[in-house]
């Protein structure tokens, strides 16, 4: 579908959605006798249904405001520590406690905010300095700020090390493990003094080849020319990123829903039966959930079709050839940094092996430095939230990483 086509579409449904949602106000006012008959429930239910599929998502806040440590209870700050013209590093400074630990958290920049990792977040905070990478939607960055390629993204991964000054661990989820990886080697090779100490590898595509998902096998079906005419459409005019041209967050999420079309009906109909029937914390949760996943941003088109070509169709990392700014990266070149891996038993996004592959590709680092987890039970999602995350592989990286600072 055209952008600018979707655009009016999408303005024209919300005006619908605030039709909606004036009409569920006035229907289940309390001083309204039908919000209590069967009939005022079943079109409540109906009608806040198709609120929420005719809303516009926009971006949720972290909304993380202080953390317990012991007994003791902190505030937290969240600041923008460093800016760049596609990303911010944010900041979540524990007000009042040491700065230690520091870790730089690295969302991907594949179509949702990098406030999905939100419950990541607060889950590392107790123990750790967090700092995330907060990528901006590509709609909103004006033409004049240029292309945002695959090299660009190693170039901010390395910059905002620097910023942050060694010692500093690296968690890296999905796709961004493969920038993370890029980055550390290069730093490796110029010896640099702020290469990560540990870098954890969750749930990303370095060998994409191995155990082979529908993900990976769309990516080779089509050929490039495929990708640039179908998925890459310009910013309407609008936004200030106009005339920009961008894979669009709503033909990505348009791809999320479809790989598992028949689980997102299915909690939409569990959904409207907790309406229904009152079940207030079900609905809640679903809500919670589908904010989130709903809100996605713009992807630059340069770095979108570079990670097509480069990670999945060429699979120079796991082949050697991956290269930055035009020279070879040297896996080999990192000693010192510790390197954990995590993957889902269940993830049908990343195939079991692929993140493992990084452990033969940094043949270098000492096996006493190394360790592979697979999270039984755990699908994508579950590997950086939900309660397998907090209860088995949040604790892992936390013991991994103070085990290797320096």
């Amino acid at each position: 579908m055209n952008y600018q086509a979707y655009d009016f579409m999408a303005r024209g449904g919300h005006v619908m959605h605030d039709g909606y949602s004036l009409l569920n106000d006035m229907l289940m006012h309390p001083g309204n006798p039908l919000s209590y008959t069967w009939f005022g429930k079943v079109t409540s239910a109906s009608l806040e249904t198709a609120m929420r599929l005719t809303r516009r998502y926009d971006k949720l806040g972290f909304n993380i405001n202080e953390i317990t440590l012991g007994n003791k209870k902190f505030v937290v700050q969240e600041r923008v520590a460093l800016s760049k013209p596609f990303c911010d590093l944010i900041h979540f400074d524990r007000v009042g406690h040491e700065v230690e630990h520091k870790v730089l958290l690295v969302a991907p920049l594949s179509g949702h905010h990098a406030t999905l990792l939100k419950g990541t977040v607060e889950a590392l905070l107790p123990d750790h300095e967090v700092y995330i990478t907060d990528w901006l939607d590509a709609r909103e960055v004006p033409l004049e700020a240029g292309p945002f390629s695959f090299d660009c993204y190693v170039s901010y991964l390395i910059e905002m090390l620097e910023f942050l000054g060694p010692d500093t661990s690296v968690i890296a989820i999905c796709q961004p493990t493969v920038q993370a990886l890029i980055a550390s080697a290069v730093m490796a090779q110029q010896k640099n003094p702020c290469a990560p100490t540990s870098l954890t590898l969750m749930a990303g595509p370095i060998d994409p080849s191995q155990n082979p998902t529908r993900v990976n096998e769309f990516s080779q079906k089509h050929p490039m020319s495929w990708f640039k005419r179908f998925a890459i459409q310009k910013v309407p005019l609008g936004y200030p990123g106009a005339g920009r041209e961008v894979y669009p967050g709503f033909m990505q999420l348009g791809g999320f829903i479809s790989m598992n079309q028949e689980t997102h009906l299915k909690k939409y109909s569990n959904f409207f039966m907790n309406l229904l029937y009152g079940e207030e914390e079900d609905a809640d949760r679903f809500r919670a959930f589908y904010d989130e996943y709903m809100a996605v941003l713009d992807m630059p088109a340069e770095f979108y079709l570079e990670t097509i070509e480069r990670v999945f169709k060429r699979n120079e990392i796991a082949k050697g050839l991956i290269t930055y700014q035009g020279e070879p990266v040297d896996f080999s070149s990192i000693v010192d940094m510790a390197l954990l891996t995590v993957e889902g038993a269940n993830d049908d996004i990343c195939g079991l092996g692929q993140t493992e592959a990084a452990h033969t590709i940094c043949k270098s680092i000492p096996k006493s430095k190394r360790v592979h987890h697979v999270q039984q039970g755990a699908g994508h999602y579950g590997i950086f939230s939900g309660s397998k995350f907090r209860k088995h592989i949040r604790p892992l990286i936390t013991d991994f990483i103070h085990k290797h600072e320096s």
